[in-house]
Parts: C-alpha cells; structure tokens; sequence
C-alpha cells in the first residue's frame, strides 16, 4: 500500500469544510488523528507544518510536514467547486530519501450537491512499508468521519 487514502460525502457546503481544514489552531478540538497541527497563520504554501498524529492504539509521533498547495474554492462553469491543500513530509527519513510522502486533500462539491471529501498519501523509498502506510490509512479515515460530523455541525449552526 503505497497510497493510503479515505474519504467522505459531508452534507456541508464546500466552503464550510473548507474552513474547518484550514482552522489549524482547532483540529485538537474535533480530529482523532492530527491532534495538533502547528503552522505559521494564515495559512500559507511554503510554510512549515508540524502535524501530531496519534495512531489508533494511542501512540503518537510528530510529522514534520510543508505546505506545496493551498487551492481555494473555485466554480468552474458547470456548476462545480472544487478546493485542495497539500503537503509534503520533510522527515530525516525523507532528508535521506528512505520515505518520501505527499498528502493531498481534495474537495468537491456539484451545484447544491454534498461535498465530497478525498485524501490521499502518495509514498515512495524503499523503506515505504516502515512508514506504517496501513495505519495512516487507519488515521486518514478517522480524520475524515471526524471532519464530515465537524463541518455538518457547523453547516447547521
């Protein structure tokens, strides 16, 4: 597994899921797997992030990470939004080319449809298998029902 990824249909507007993966400072609030996130705001491609991950079994690590893509919303003619953030690992693993590791977060949303939330790691190195691509998969599907009841709660509110 070398693209661990999830996803999840969030009965929000896209704008609102939007924000809530952006709101850095509150992921300690609502995500079981990036607990904190620490990063220079706004938000900003080219800025450091530094992600604590807890795993399911309660064990954590930090991931130092930098922003490669901040994509905000955009209706294209027919109707469609569309927004990403992306991130590339920066590790001593990496440093040493043993795993290197690219995560995109992508949104779509149809005119008046649900918005469609997708995630996605993409490794590479040899020692890849070491990374634990089976629990980040894990963590990524837990981060993504988390983020579908945080940002349905607030579409609500």
């Amino acid at each position: 597994m070398t693209r661990p990824s999830a996803s999840a249909e969030i009965d929000a507007p896209l704008e609102v899921v939007w924000q809530v993966m952006l709101d850095t400072e509150a992921y300690g609030d609502w995500n079981p797997f990036v607990v904190r996130a620490e990063t220079p705001l706004p938000a900003a491609v080219g800025n450091p992030i530094l992600l604590h991950v807890r795993w399911a079994d309660g064990k954590g690590t930090k991931s130092p990470e930098r922003i490669t893509a901040i994509d905000p919303p955009r209706t294209d003619c027919d109707g469609t939004t569309t927004a990403c953030l992306s991130y590339v690992y920066e590790g001593l693993p990496s440093k040493l080319g043993l795993v290197r590791g690219t995560r995109h977060q992508r949104l779509t949303q149809l005119a008046e449809g649900p918005t469609n939330y997708e995630t996605v790691e993409i490794f590479s190195g040899p020692l890849v298998r070491l990374a634990g691509p089976g629990r980040v998969a894990d963590g990524f599907r837990r981060h993504a029902a988390a983020l579908k009841q945080r940002a349905e709660e607030l579409a609500r509110r």
